[in-house]
């Protein structure tokens, strides 16, 4: 009889371990360390918004939320879309609510996708991405934003597609890079999905945090409209990345598709947050305008401090990120630099290698810092940072 134990874990997800950003926000703490890894901010949401959950709850909605969301948001949503972007989508057989943006890609992909079938993807790549589709036996296809810019190519772009393409993922404004999609940009990119009659799925959490240039929905584009799941979610701009309230906005055929597999992944949840989140969407634009201006100052802040002590760093267009090369702090390896730092210098970050497959030299030194931190700890991150040089002189590097 063998003894041999086979290994629970089937054989298309092995290459997932513990995500980067649990490891760093781990590091962070054992060492006390400031953290510019994990990108959460440090403040709650609006009083209006936790007041409306806290009402929602007294006022009996904790029960099962309908599988497609609760009406008020649904509707919220709706208007959200025709105010900020001129879209229009019916909120009964057009928008979808669900536990977060992460679940609405997975759902929309488990619907479209059928093993071997091709998937479009910026390259540096969130992390969730390339897990949902080895999750659906679909074929991760990169296409790069090339450093140190990380502009677009299109024709790379243009070059990956195959007969066996059947989707595009694009996430704009861009994490980690913080690139922002412009008109000309989306535009090739739509030809491009008609031409080929691919799905395109959109990852805009980051929307109003452009701070450089206006965001575009990839939907708002000719021919598009018909053939985009749009997904968004409450936690980047209300600062509520764990209430996990996110949404997916498509066309009736589509949002059958994605509801039918929606149901059997959580079927629905979060009943009072999506009360509150109703609330949110609806509230005037001197909430947004604070919103992306309070990141505005934090991004140039972090920019503005490292670039004082000798960084050369992007300033980002857009999201919660900044990018930069630690050769100018004396070392060559991101990877190594970031489990090396907690307890170094007492600060934490994510290496852009993460994000890559096969991280060549212009992104082997590259870090994600995030800046939706408070001033005083933006502060304290960079001049933990500057002391890596000091590290260096002294022997103490990784």
């Amino acid at each position: 009889m063998s003894t041999t134990t086979r290994t629970p874990l089937v054989a298309r997800m092995r290459g997932f371990g513990t995500t980067i950003f649990s490891e760093m926000t781990a590091l962070a703490q054992a060492h006390g360390a400031v953290n510019l890894g994990q990108g959460f901010p440090d403040e709650d949401p609006p009083a209006a918004m936790v007041d409306a959950a806290a009402q929602a709850m007294r006022d009996g909605h904790n029960q099962y939320a309908p599988g497609p969301g609760v009406p008020p948001l649904r509707q919220a949503i709706a208007r959200h879309q025709r105010r900020f972007h001129d879209l229009a989508y019916d909120p009964d057989d057009e928008i979808s609510v669900t536990f977060g943006a992460t679940e609405a890609l997975a759902a929309t992909l488990l619907a479209v996708c059928d093993r071997d079938d091709e998937v479009l993807v910026l390259e540096p790549t969130y992390d969730a991405y390339t897990a949902v589709l080895a999750l659906v036996g679909a074929v991760e296809v990169r296409v790069p934003l090339r450093a140190p810019a990380f502009a677009l190519d299109l024709d790379a772009f243009d070059a990956a597609i195959t007969p066996r393409t059947r989707a595009v993922i694009l996430n704009t404004p861009h994490n980690p890079t913080g690139t922002v999609l412009g008109p000309d940009e989306l535009d090739r990119i739509a030809a491009l999905c008609v031409e080929h009659d691919l799905v395109a799925i959109t990852d805009e959490v980051y929307e109003h945090l452009v701070f450089d240039g206006v965001h575009v929905p990839l939907a708002s584009r000719p021919g598009m409209r018909e053939r985009t799941v749009t997904i968004s979610s409450a936690g980047k701009t209300f600062s509520c990345t764990g209430w996990k309230v996110g949404w997916a906005c498509a066309p009736p055929a589509l949002t059958s598709a994605l509801r039918t597999t929606k149901q059997f992944l959580s079927f629905s949840g979060g009943t009072p947050l999506q009360h509150a989140v109703a609330v949110g969407l609806d509230a005037g634009d001197d909430v947004y305008d604070a919103v992306r201006a309070l990141h505005r100052s934090r991004r140039d802040r972090l920019v503005d401090g490292l670039v004082a002590g000798g960084c050369q760093v992007a300033r980002p267009a857009g999201g919660y990120f900044v990018t930069m090369d630690v050769r100018d702090l004396g070392h060559d390896d991101g990877e190594a630099f970031c489990r090396w730092a907690p307890e170094a210098l007492g600060v934490a970050a994510v290496p852009v290698s993460a994000f890559v497959h096969d991280a060549d030299a212009t992104v082997r030194p590259l870090i994600r810092l995030a800046f939706c931190k408070p001033e005083s700890r933006i502060d304290e991150g960079v001049e933990r940072l500057l002391r890596a040089r000091s590290h260096t002189s002294a022997g103490g590097r990784p």
